[in-house]
């Protein structure tokens, strides 16, 4: 009895479908195409997901060594707005007139005429004691990365579209830097814009340059982690049907 409810039994076969070629390679590049929306958005969103101090390295001297306090980093910050955007945009005009071999001088040159009007501006904004707090790291953003980088590629880069990555860019820039700047001067002094918050400071070191490396450290470290996971949960958004 036992021996034909055996011969009965369905064999356990596991079934495997394999999907036609044509198919598989389908469903590859809209996996594929998915990816690369995806990436692109992240492209260009310089504010949070690829912005250009935690993302990119970009504007660290001024931010580790000059923004010790609020007041420094708006100071920073307005120094920033006015250069970069202006900066980026004559140069790429001027870039149409020029060979690649000469665009980075073309870059570092408008960069030194923008900063000297800047400069004017912000004298009658500031007071000199205050611009004087920021030291050498004031007139050495017309020579940072931040603002020189773009001439490295060799597509010359369209009038509107400096605008915009120029705006962008700085808003990036300035939002890390006054995030920074406010933790600096909270934990280093136990102050924001000079008014006391707390009763004593909880990190002294920084107010230092070697404090600042640690707080803007810890800064990128948790904001890539959120930028990663954000990333990851847009992939996975994409590649649902």
């Amino acid at each position: 009895m036992s021996e034909n409810l055996k011969e009965h039994e369905a064999p356990d076969v596991t079934m495997q479908i394999d999907l036609p070629a044509h198919m598989r390679e389908a469903a590859e590049a809209e996996a594929a195409a998915a990816g690369d929306s995806v990436e692109k958005r992240i492209k260009r969103d310089r504010v949070f997901m690829n912005n250009p101090v935690i993302m990119q390295g970009l504007g660290l001297a001024p931010l580790i060594v000059a923004a010790t306090t609020v007041k420094n980093g708006l100071i920073l910050s307005v120094a920033v707005l006015l250069l970069l955007t202006p900066t980026r945009v004559i140069a790429a005009a001027l870039s149409r007139f020029s060979y690649f071999r000469f665009r980075g001088l073309t870059y570092a040159l408008t960069a030194a005429v923008v900063y000297a009007g800047v400069r004017f501006l912000m004298g009658q904004m500031f007071s000199a004691a205050d611009l004087a707090l920021l030291g050498l790291y004031l007139p050495l953003l017309a020579a940072d990365p931040i603002v020189l980088k773009r001439y490295e590629r060799p597509q010359r880069e369209r009038v509107k579209t400096a605008l915009h990555k120029g705006i962008v860019t700085s808003l990036g820039y300035v939002l890390t830097l006054m995030i920074i700047a406010s933790l600096r001067e909270l934990m280093g002094a136990g102050t924001l814009m000079g008014t006391p918050v707390v009763s004593r400071a909880v990190f002294p070191m920084a107010q230092l340059p070697s404090g600042g490396f640690v707080i803007t450290a810890l800064v990128m470290g948790v904001w890539r982690a959120g930028v990663q996971s954000i990333r990851n949960q847009m992939l996975w958004g994409e590649e649902q049907p």
